[in-house]
């Protein structure tokens, strides 16, 4: 059995839980989110305020969506009621970043500025402190879609191996190389 799908989900106070047909609707102090859920694999119990997911069978393709449907309904029921938080650190000579609302204006050492839209549900903060490099923070309460946000970003200038140079997460470790070495003798 999955030991992340056996696992029980404990829903917070002031989050509410229903399931609609195949849909399971999370409501919290954040938002709302909904997931459409295969039924036929998994059954969905409610006790109390926890909620155990079972698989129905042993088939694997039921063994595979068991830990999955568990924990995309976790991370609903943690979004809704806490939400999640990325950090982006803009690595380099000259790279600078500015919110502005829903818009994230980059600068990453390209002949013109990237503007880049985020998405209403995605809360968007940059912080400048000299001497530092630029710190990207995106907040929102639906992990998929910070993490698509978030990817997007870093696509725009990975990080390079040489000098580290790029966007990267706070406290990503970089695989560095070496780079050129010295003439031989």
């Amino acid at each position: 059995m999955s030991r992340i799908g056996k696992a029980p989900i404990t829903i917070p106070a002031g989050v509410e839980y229903s399931l609609n047909g195949n849909m399971v609707s999370v409501t919290g102090k954040k938002g709302t989110l909904t997931q459409d859920i295969d039924l036929s694999s998994v059954s969905l119990n409610l006790e109390g305020n926890v909620l155990t997911i079972t698989r129905t069978t042993d088939a694997p393709d039921h063994r595979s969506k068991h830990g999955l449907y568990r924990a995309l309904i976790q991370n609903m029921i943690i979004g809704v009621s806490e939400g999640f938080k990325k950090e982006m650190e803009i690595v380099g000579v000259g790279y600078r970043a500015n919110a502005n609302g829903q818009l994230l204006e980059l600068a990453l050492g390209f002949s013109h500025q990237i503007v880049f839209e985020i998405p209403k549900e995605v809360k968007c903060t940059t912080v400048t402190e000299k001497g530092k490099a630029p710190v990207v923070t995106l907040e929102s309460y639906d992990k998929q879609l910070l993490g698509a946000v978030a990817a997007k970003i870093r696509s725009l200038r990975k990080p390079e191996p040489y000098k580290g140079k790029g966007i990267k997460f706070v406290g990503e470790e970089l695989r560095r190389k070496a780079g050129k070495s010295a003439a031989k003798k």
